[in-house]
């Protein structure tokens, strides 16, 4: 049994898969306490499903890419269990996860989402750098920056462990924290190997729920 925030069917609004129709499952719970964060509605409450009946809601949208989120799912260890399911039922699946649980025990057939915590986060320690390790080109590595100093930190991780040679990776503003344009000129004259990205979803549906 899983505790359940929200299962709902949209488009993607980040990471490589951004635009493509898919079925959302966010689980309930969170350790984490981002500055920004912009689904607090999952720290708490949810409905406890099985793995049966969350495919069973998955099925009903026809969906071909599944997306596993939060709050942070991880915190749930039936969430291993989950997404070797969805796995097992032929969606192409991903999991979106803030790195501060190990990812070794996820299911390989699944493309982790990593979203590694700057400092202006505060939480960015809760991070494990060991992930970065683990990290394989069926995963990607995004990095949500709210200031100069967090582009110069994600800048000097990049370098660091050299992502990009592992896996794709992400750079995106934090909304009403750092201007899209700023980011979007700071990557272009350090000539980053990373992706640009803004999030489609809340420039389609701003303040909604379940899109």
């Amino acid at each position: 049994m899983l505790k359940i925030s929200e299962i709902f069917y949209s488009l993607q609004g980040e990471s490589t898969r951004a635009g493509l129709p898919t079925a959302f499952i966010r689980l309930a719970g969170c350790p984490l306490r981002c500055v920004w964060c912009d689904t607090p509605h999952a720290f708490s409450g949810g409905a406890r499903m099985s793995v049966a009946d969350i495919l069973q809601r998955v099925a009903a949208y026809s969906a071909h890419f599944v997306c596993v989120t939060g709050g942070e799912p991880l915190a749930q260890a039936e969430c291993l269990f989950l997404l070797t399911a969805l796995c097992d039922a032929g969606y192409d699946v991903s999991l979106e996860t803030s790195g501060a649980f190990d990812i070794a025990g996820v299911d390989s057939r699944v493309s982790r989402i990593v979203d590694f915590k700057a400092p202006d986060s505060g939480e960015s320690e809760k991070t494990r750098r060991s992930n970065l390790e683990r990290l394989t080109v069926r995963d990607e590595m995004k990095f949500v920056l709210a200031s100069r100093a967090d582009y110069e930190w994600a800048r000097e991780t990049l370098t660091e462990y050299r992502l990009d040679a592992r896996c794709a990776v992400l750079f995106s503003a934090v909304d009403g924290r750092l201007p899209a344009h700023c980011l979007a000129d700071w990557i272009l004259e350090d000539r980053l190997p990373v992706r640009f990205q803004i999030q489609m979803h809340k420039a389609l549906w701003p303040g909604e729920r379940g899109k």
